[in-house]
């Protein structure tokens, strides 16, 4: 709302909602349960306020109004009545009306009772305020007024939203808690005017989950479907959809009534990226139309499309303008630009006959999709009144947005952004995958660009992408009101409006972490090989932290009370447990194979748990598909998920290949360590055991496993007697983990050697240990550690930031930890010196020589019309270096060619950049970090020196020692 600062008054408000039973992001809240004077009552003492609305008004605000009758009902058990004549009064009422089709608000105008000069020529704005003695016979009202349709729409569900009905009510079974006390607090409320002008979804790639869920609840893609998904949308504050396309999906055609709800609702209706005028591609029938080929078949493309605008009539709709290849596809490569543009006037010519008005009296839209970018990067020329779509990579990452100092257009700027996408390097459709705080980094770097005219995202299927959509929608409204100080707050903030204020805390902090480990790579490409077994104990770290979460939100299920659990478990619940299930299931396959090359007897058993996970896959969609909410959401999970090979998805989950051996009848040892794959069964040459040193205080596990089927009893020794070893004997039936370490406390000062032997079943295993116990005096830093430094960006020494400059840090945002950005963005390109924006890094090397700096980014892409991304480093007081962190020559124009590393980018989540520097002395040393280019996310740095011993693993390893 309108009256409070965020930044100064967030933490009142935020308690302020935590006690009210009320569903809404926002943080100001109007209806509470407490009667004063003051206040309207619009449920008391056992009756409910009736609702007067007139009949002149909208037919899609008369819809509404009903829909706040039955919430009404909903919470305080009470139906009101909806009156539509003044005669018909009472003492308390609820009156709802559109400025200028409304004769109920203009009276109250006319009569000086409220006043219309904040609604007059604003979009989509509603106010809603108590008015003493409004009319004859009323005491007193509560008047919603809309600006236009929506406005009043937004009104109306916003009251919704107060009394505690969530926009999911329907599609994630939210509950709606019963309330018998309902009183509205005075003065003017509202949420002025959205700051995106459209903002919406697009249903895509919507089989086999949804069609199926679809065909059997509504027999098609129906009006009864569609009106679901508008008041999802209005509900969300939305006004804007790209309905589902997938053949044979075609939204005018599927139901006549469709389009004409559309319209009553105030949804503006598009179509995809490639579907001209308003015509599905699914309607294009080659054999009746001939080829999607405007040089062969102009005519029969024109005659298409006018049909299409000509269905349309005067209903709202953004029109898509342009044209790609035939399903989908791009044209081909020697389709010149100039033919596109003459596609693009044609069309404008048909928008033109058929509307009675000049083409750019009717909004249109052309995405630059994929390849149609490259065209129009070579000088393709758009209509100044033609909204551009700017578009992301399909990973989230935008591809393009209009220079900082881009003169105005007229049509303005779009963003179409992905949550879900069919295609390369995978398919991602499962689960959602989406972190909040990189979508609110790349929208909030495309409004700083001036992108603010059509905000729409690609949803999939809707379900399971509640919880991103949602933040999209409420980030669309406002992006000024979250920012990188407050963002996680919106965690808590959801957790309390869903869950009614049960374990706010505890449920935020799971959808965070779930969300944060899904986005480390995509569940359809997370294979055996993902997660390290020998390295930094990755795949059993990655492991132990899913099945924490997957415990902490059982444990929480098993209190909610039972009306939250239907929600509970689609929203939190199975995407944890099905996600935690599936890792292990991977790092299990991973385990039985690399244990069957070591003829361990726990290989067997690794075939099985691989069975029993998969077997477990199928139990929680069979949940969700037939128990929860009793059925209601069958088919909803059924997309494949498990077994990818290529980018498209198997026809079936595919279990992982396992192994089965023959165990040997006698007990026999084997010995595997950190940081190494190989294997040890008694040989002279020993194993070796990465360094410890003092600063990092390393523990490294050995693990000891048989290869029999009788146990074995074992025995480790050491040379020294400051080596601790976890275990030192003990019996082996398959396997054991030791953990070694050292006690600095009686270690020798400096480099010492020292040998552990592992005694067991006949053989003997020594393992090789060095150590450098470090003097701790003048160390600053962080501290090299087997010959390298891992640090965390947000963990930087020092900052400068120079008049109007910020380094901030946004929490989560990242595959490890936090990660930093440099503000604002709207400062642009900052020439380099010592005297730019930057992060200190003090670190401590062992030695001299050469170092090469890995810094890992979020896999930006340079989205602005400029040669390059910069940024720059430098040690100590050198004169820093300009790195170029777009170097690659290729661009993305889909036509065979897209950034070399574009792919592993995308799929790893991360970006990294590596430079050399010479490092004249060992010692304490500072990393510079500067600010050139805006947009930049900087996750992790790694440096490697010349004796580096750094292991390879997906997520690297864990950050280094620093001193104070």
């Amino acid at each position: 709302m309108t009256f409070l600062n965020t930044k100064r008054f967030f933490g009142l408000t935020f308690l302020f909602i935590y006690i009210n039973s009320a569903f809404a992001i926002d943080i100001n809240k109007y209806v509470v349960a407490k009667a004063s004077n003051a206040n309207f009552p619009l449920a008391a003492n056992g009756k409910v306020a009736s609702i007067l609305v007139s009949e002149t008004d909208f037919s899609g605000v008369l819809r509404v109004v009903s829909h706040l009758q039955n919430d009404l009902l909903n919470v305080a058990g009470i139906l009101p009545n909806i009156f539509n004549d003044k005669s018909q009064i009472e003492d308390y009422m609820v009156i709802i009306g559109t400025l200028g089709k409304s004769s109920i608000i203009d009276q109250l105008v006319k009569e000086g009772k409220i006043d219309a000069i904040p609604l007059q020529g604003k979009w989509e704005k509603f106010t809603t305020q108590i008015v003493e003695n409004p009319m004859a016979g009323v005491k007193k009202a509560l008047v919603i007024a809309g600006s236009d349709k929506r406005g009043t729409i937004y009104g109306i569900y916003d009251l919704s939203s107060q009394i505690g009905v969530s926009p999911w009510y329907f599609w994630a079974d939210v509950p709606v808690k019963k309330q018998s006390e309902l009183h509205v607090l005075p003065g003017i409320h509202t949420l002025g005017e959205p700051k995106v002008k459209y903002r919406g979804f697009f249903i895509n790639d919507e089989a086999p989950a949804l069609t199926g869920w679809v065909y059997e609840k509504y027999g098609d893609f129906n009006a009864e479907f569609y009106d679901k998904v508008f008041e999802l949308i209005l509900r969300m504050k939305g006004n804007y959809l790209w309905p589902a396309m997938w053949p044979p999906r075609k939204f005018n055609v599927d139901d006549s009534q469709n389009a004409i709800l559309a319209d009553e609702y105030g949804i503006v209706m598009g179509t995809s990226h490639h579907e001209p005028l308003s015509r599905a591609h699914a309607e294009w029938n080659k054999s009746v139309n001939g080829d999607w080929d405007f040089n062969t078949n102009a005519d029969g493309l024109k005659a298409f499309w006018k049909e299409g605008l000509k269905r349309m009539g005067t209903k709202e709709t953004l029109i898509t303008v342009g044209m790609r290849g035939d399903g989908d596809e791009a044209m081909s490569e020697e389709t010149a630009t100039d033919l596109l543009e003459t596609i693009v006037k044609e069309q404008r010519k048909i928008i033109a006959d058929v509307t009675g008005k000049p083409a750019e009296k009717t909004p249109q839209i052309w995405a630059l999709y994929k390849e149609v970018q490259d065209y129009y990067d070579k000088g393709m020329q758009v209509p100044d009144d033609v909204t551009l779509l700017l578009c992301d990579d399909n990973w989230g990452n935008i591809r393009k947005l209009p220079s900082l100092d881009a003169k105005p257009r007229k049509g303005g700027y779009g963003i179409y952004y992905h949550f879900d996408y069919v295609g390369g390097p995978r398919n991602y459709k499962w689960l959602n995958t989406n972190q909040i705080e990189r979508t609110w980094e790349q929208m909030h770097l495309a409004y700083e660009h001036g992108v603010d005219k059509v905000w729409i995202v690609n949803v999939g299927d809707i379900k399971p992408m509640e919880f991103p959509l949602q933040f999209f929608f409420d980030y669309a409204w406002d992006p000024e009101k979250w920012h990188a100080d407050n963002l996680q707050d919106y965690y808590k903030l959801w957790a309390n409006a869903v869950f009614g204020g049960i374990q706010t805390e505890a449920i935020a902090d799971i959808m965070k972490k779930y969300i944060k480990y899904n986005a480390r790579r995509k569940h359809e490409l997370i294979d055996a090989s993902t997660y390290s077994l020998h390295n930094y104990n990755e795949a059993n770290a990655v492991i132990e932290q899913f099945n924490e979460l997957a415990k902490k939100a059982q444990a929480i299920n098993n209190e909610l009370p039972e009306m939250y659990k239907d929600a509970y478990y689609q929203l939190v619940l199975f995407p944890v447990l099905a996600s935690a299930n599936l890792n292990e299931l991977y790092v299990s396959a991973a385990k039985n194979n690399l244990y069957a090359k070591q003829g361990r007897t726990s290989t067997n058993f690794y075939a099985e748990k691989v069975k029993e996970l998969f077997n477990k896959d199928k139990e929680l969609t069979s949940y969700y598909h037939k128990e929860m909410a009793h059925g209601k959401w069958n088919h909803m999970m059924s997309q494949t998920h498990i077994g990818y090979e290529i980018w498209q998805e198997p026809k079936f989950n595919k279990i992982p290949e396992t192994y089965k051996i023959d165990e040997a009848d006698d007990a026999e040892m084997g010995v595997s360590m950190e940081g190494s794959n190989e294997w040890w069964s008694g040989t002279n040459e020993g194993a070796i055991l990465p360094i410890f040193d003092s600063f990092n205080n390393q523990k490294y596990p050995i693990e000891i496993f048989n290869r029999g089927k009788e146990d074995f009893s074992y025995e480790i020794k050491s040379n020294a007697t400051w080596v601790k070893i976890s275990e030192p004997n003990g019996i082996i039936k398959n396997e054991k983990s030791i953990t070694v370490s050292i006690d600095w406390d009686h270690a020798p000062k400096g480099v010492q050697n020292s040998v552990v032997t592992v005694i067991g079943a006949g053989k003997q295993v020594p393992i090789h240990i060095k150590i450098n116990n470090l003097n701790p005096s003048h160390v600053d830093g962080f501290v090299e550690n087997n010959g390298f430094i891992s640090i965390n960006a947000k963990n930087f020494s020092n900052k400068y930031e120079p008049k109007q400059f910020q380094w901030k840090v946004v929490e989560n945002l990242g595959k490890t930890d936090d990660a930093v950005i440099s503000l604002p963005i709207k400062k642009g390109r900052v020439g380099l010196s010592k005297k730019s924006p930057k992060l200190s890094y003090n670190v401590n090397f062992q030695n001299k020589g050469k170092v090469k700096v890995h810094m890992y980014f979020s896999p930006t892409i340079n989205y602005a019309p400029r040669e390059g991304m910069y940024f720059g480093l430098s040690f100590n007081k050198e004169t820093p270096t300009q790195i170029n962190y777009d170097s690659d020559p290729n661009i993305f124009n889909y036509n065979g060619k897209v950034p070399s590393n574009w792919h592993s980018n995308v799929a790893d989540n991360i970006k990294i950049i590596t430079t050399e520097f010479e490092i004249d002395k060992a010692g304490n040393h500072t990393l510079n970090y500067y600010r050139i280019d805006e947009g930049l996310v900087l996750q992790k740095i790694i440096i490697e020196t010349e004796t580096s011993d750094l292991k390879s693993t997906y997520l690297g390893p864990p950050q280094s020692f620093k001193t104070n």
